[in-house]
């Protein structure tokens, strides 16, 4: 099995720098999937709390390339989806650079968006 990681560090926001010292361990890992042994071929990547956890936190299934990919916690609970946008006027298409990216309350919207860049990054 081959592994692809991208860590998460905490951010900046406005004089927190100044004031804070900010932690050199990441708060989040993204591991891409690249099992070709693995059954289930709908999971893109798996999303761990710190660089070593061994039970991630959430699944990321879906296609990415069609922007069609869910955001899944430990319930099986979809918390964010990106899907492709689509026209109200028949025969108009947006692109696959043009998509919604959905958020269930309670789950962050800037890591949800963090999440879609990684993927972006993983997927290019």
């Amino acid at each position: 099995m081959l592994v692809h990681n991208w860590f998460v560090y905490e951010g900046e926001a406005g004089n927190y720098c100044a004031t804070n010292k900010l932690s050199k361990k990441p708060i989040w890992c993204v591991r891409k999937n690249i099992n070709i042994l693995q059954t289930n071929h709908n999971v893109l990547a798996y999303v761990f709390r710190g660089s070593t956890d061994r039970r991630h936190s959430f699944v990321i299934e879906g296609s990415y390339t069609r922007r069609s990919c869910k955001v899944i916690g430990g319930s099986r609970k979809v918390l964010a989806e990106i899907k492709r946008k689509e026209a109200m006027v028949e025969g108009i298409s947006y692109g696959v650079e043009v998509f919604v990216l959905n958020v269930e309350p309670g789950f962050d919207p800037g890591f949800a968006m963090g999440l879609l860049l990684i993927l972006d990054q993983m997927f290019p």
